[in-house]
């Protein structure tokens, strides 16, 4: 039986359905009786239970659903939250339809259609699903696989915020890109349980490899193409070849990726320390230490220099390192930087010797016990942009495979479940960014970046439904003997952290309720990553944006005290230059305000809005159907989503 049909409560095997994947997931309490704690509104009798439709069930199956039932599997309305975005919050509601963000307003110019599922989210943050920008599951590694799947280990992104990762192809030295690329579709595609894209590894060099570069982006929906400067004799490209490379990047309209550490410098490290003795783990750390991440990292900012192409350094687990990124753009280089949650959640500080086999990673998570709030810093004045896992999850006996060679461990570590929480430990409840921030670290920018922004990483009419209702005032204890992850152990163990998503929404399906979770094996995407992103070429080509200057003002800035219910006279329009194109909107009818209207922000003086009414009359209402004109004269005033260039990948 699939781990997917066992009750994640209780471990319970649910019945089969007919069909070959399940229909539905109940998300009423195991009795079948509804729960009057989870804040949910029922509007009909079908309206507490959240469905989650096979991506293949045919219409004739569906012609069986009453309409009452069908409405009510793919309609949701939360009322009451703080929308945060990365250019601004807001007092809002949102209505859902059909996994698509149709509303974001007030609730007192939007009527409910009936069987339409309610959620109150007084008091939380509703806010994008997370986008973890640097995943790698089932992986083969020094000898052995990562033991999170695409299903275990997607499961565990949504459990924790993610409703979106990306992934890498490696393939091995003298493979086709394209047949690597075939075989981890073949992986992911039956297992995803939340949208996903595909990295490319450049692991070797020829005239071929650059041809199937070239199908990648034209043909199979791949925009980037990640480099290692490290893993000498397995993954590494000399400086000529990662000329050839960021320069095919650039001809081809995709984003260069680099691994920066200097891997000649460690080989010789490597040798000289095992001649020496120095055969444990405590060697992984003393072969790379931080000038030799840094070194690499700036000479990569050079050779993309000298190529005119876009760089984004993957993991940056030092001080010295985000400084050679921080220098790179003052100089003008058009260069990001990701740095992982391992490197804000850890220090090696006071783990015991005997413990950093489980801790080893590349670059290593740094013993520096300031690194944390380091890199923090950067990414709140936006020197580093993103925040990833790199998950790639070992248990203890793979781990303990070089006890006694270090050089053996296989690298990774885990995290992508807890990555959301991490950051907003490390960053927001310190004080050193603010919510908005908090988005744009860990989903805004990694879509702008590769181009699925505003699909995702945005809450506005037309996007995808993948959000999160985070309650900020919530603490969680991270331990390995409550994660969903594959992995025998959790290097954040016993870290206790603010902020925890009570509900997780993936395409509109409720997939998290507290402590429920509710997916099925394949019910993600692939998604296309088409080349030529917005964001990063016009940044190559002097396109100023409008809204970096607002940005800067308004996304950076830290605050001690995150206070919902505040009162003031501040609120802030920012206005998004990457507006959804009216191509990809369905229906005339997706963005419903009264002429009067004004949204207030949680610091409005205006206090917060009336709720949404209901229609009870007429449960198959739909928002993207036409109204009766006089109907709409009376109750709304239909406002067409603002024009705005698209990002390409409509």
């Amino acid at each position: 039986m699939s781990e997917a049909m066992v009750d994640s409560v209780n471990g319970r095997a649910k019945p089969k359905s007919r069909l070959k994947e399940p229909i539905c997931l109940d998300l009423r309490s195991i009795d079948g009786t509804a729960d009057a704690s989870t804040q949910i509104e029922t509007v009909t009798s079908e309206s507490s239970t959240n469905t989650v439709p096979a991506e293949d069930i045919s219409s004739m199956e569906l012609a069986n659903v009453p309409k009452d039932e069908e409405s009510a599997q793919n309609r949701l309305y939360i009322k009451r939250g703080h929308v945060v975005n990365h250019d601004g919050m807001q007092q809002a509601d949102v209505y859902i339809e059909d996994g698509t963000v149709r509303y974001v307003g007030s609730g007192a110019d939007f009527v409910v259609p009936g069987g339409c599922r309610t959620i109150d989210a007084t008091g939380k943050l509703v806010m994008p699903g997370g986008i973890d920008p640097h995943t790698h599951f089932q992986l083969e590694f020094g000898g052995t696989v990562s033991v999170d799947d695409f299903y275990k280990g997607t499961k565990a992104a949504v459990a924790g915020g993610t409703t979106t990762i990306l992934d890498f192809v490696l393939p091995k030295k003298g493979e086709s890109l394209l047949e690597a690329y075939d075989a981890w579709r073949a992986r992911a595609d039956p297992k995803v349980v939340c949208d996903y894209g595909l990295h490319v590894g450049i692991t070797w060099w020829s005239k071929s490899v650059r041809d199937e570069m070239r199908i990648l982006c034209q043909e199979r929906g791949v925009n980037s193409f990640k480099c290692f400067m490290a893993y000498k004799g397995l993954y590494q490209l000399n400086d000529s070849e990662l000329y050839e490379v960021f320069e095919t990047c650039k001809e081809l309209g995709a984003v260069a990726m680099v691994h920066a550490e200097n891997g000649d410098i460690i080989a010789k490290n490597v040798t000289k320390l095992l001649t020496e003795g120095v055969t444990g783990p405590e060697g992984h750390e003393l072969s790379r230490s931080e000038e030799v991440e840094a070194e690499a990292t700036n000479r990569a900012c050079v050779i993309a220099h000298q190529t005119k192409a876009p760089l984004y350094v993957t993991r940056v687990t030092s001080k010295l390192a985000a400084e050679q990124l921080s220098q790179a753009k003052r100089r003008g280089l058009v260069v990001y930087g990701e740095t992982l949650a391992s490197s804000l959640g850890c220090t090696l500080t006071s783990v015991k010797p005997n413990q950093l086999v489980y801790y080893t990673t590349s670059p290593p998570i740094r013993k520096d016990p300031e690194t944390p709030r380091h890199l923090v810093k950067f990414l709140a004045l936006d020197d580093l942009q993103t925040t990833g896992s790199d998950n790639c999850t070992f248990n203890r006996n793979q781990k303990e495979l070089g006890l006694k060679d270090f050089s053996k461990i296989p690298n990774g570590v885990n995290g992508v479940e807890d990555r959301m929480s991490v950051v907003w430990e490390k960053g927001v409840q310190t004080g050193l960014i603010d919510p908005q921030r908090f988005v744009a670290i860990t989903s805004t920018n990694a879509a702008k970046i590769f181009n699925l922004y505003p699909r995702k990483g945005r809450i506005a009419p037309g996007s995808d439904a993948d959000l999160l209702i985070w309650d900020p005032k919530a603490v969680r204890t991270i331990s390995a003997s409550t994660h969903h992850q594959a992995c025998d152990f959790n290097i954040f163990e016993g870290m206790k952290c603010h902020g925890v998503p009570e509900f997780v929404i993936v395409r509109g399906r409720v997939c998290v309720e507290y402590d429920l979770i509710r997916v099925a094996e394949g019910q993600g995407s692939f998604l296309e990553t088409p080349v030529y992103p917005s964001f990063v070429y016009d940044a190559l080509n002097g396109v100023a944006r409008p809204e970096e200057g607002l940005e800067e003002k308004h996304a950076r800035n830290g605050i001690q005290g995150l206070e919902l219910n505040s009162k003031s006279g501040h609120e802030v329009d920012i206005p998004d230059t990457y507006a959804l194109p009216e191509k990809y909107i369905p229906g005339p009818a997706l963005s419903v305000i009264s002429g009067d209207s004004q949204l207030s922000t949680p610091h409005s003086a205006r206090g917060h809005r009336p709720d949404g009414q209901k229609n009870m009359q007429e449960s198959t209402f739909s928002i993207s159907e036409e109204l009766d004109k006089s109907e709409a004269r009376s109750c709304i005033r239909v406002r067409a989503p603002p024009g705005g260039k698209s990002s390409g990948f409509w």
